[in-house]
């Protein structure tokens, strides 16, 4: 089995893809060995290195975030062995997505901005590595949740502010802000 890394934009962060399909539709994302039990058997195994600090899990890829004091070099070979270990014995990786798609009700306004969030947003956030999730529009802010590679990612701020919004602001004239939850 082919494992190749890709850098993303957090340095603490690395995209392991594989070439098989992992989960089906959506993501999922693991902070805490605790979170994963019963849920992941990928991120359970992951998080047994005490370097792992989260495991987000993708269709076709594995982004785990690792301690400022581990170095990749070390860290790469490792996680590359767990991967094929595990896809080699379990057929079911991640018992399911935690992703909810966009909700076909509310207004005009919601429903173009979670388009936007949809189409162009979230894939191209994908390729980095993470995800980003609409979590609301309040008084012309929209409310993102960053996960994956993005969540305490040192370039996450301007891409959400020069990015995102920029985006939104262009498409969406009652989008004035938005900010990260």
């Amino acid at each position: 089995m082919t494992i190749y890394t890709e850098v993303t934009p957090n340095p603490a962060s690395l995209k392991f893809v594989v070439e098989t399909i992992l989960l089906p539709t959506g993501t999922a994302e693991f902070t805490t060995p605790a979170a994963a039990e019963g849920k992941s058997v990928l991120a359970e195994k992951l998080f047994v290195y005490p370097f792992v600090t989260n495991v987000f899990i993708g269709r076709n890829f594995v982004t785990v975030t690792k301690t400022d004091s581990a170095r990749w070099e070390d860290v790469i070979p490792v996680v590359k062995d767990e991967i094929k270990r595990v896809l080699a014995e379990h057929s079911v990786v991640v018992a399911g997505s935690d992703y909810v798609a966009p909700s076909a009700e509310g207004d005009a306004i919601v429903q173009r901005i979670q388009q936007i969030i949809e189409e162009q947003v979230r894939p191209a956030v994908a390729m980095d590595g993470g995800d980003i999730v609409y979590e609301g529009f309040d008084e012309g802010t929209v409310k993102l949740r960053l996960r994956g590679s993005c969540s305490g990612c040192p370039s996450s701020m301007l891409t959400l502010k020069a990015g995102i919004e920029g985006l939104l602001t262009r498409m969406v004239p009652e989008v004035k802000a938005v900010e990260a939850i």
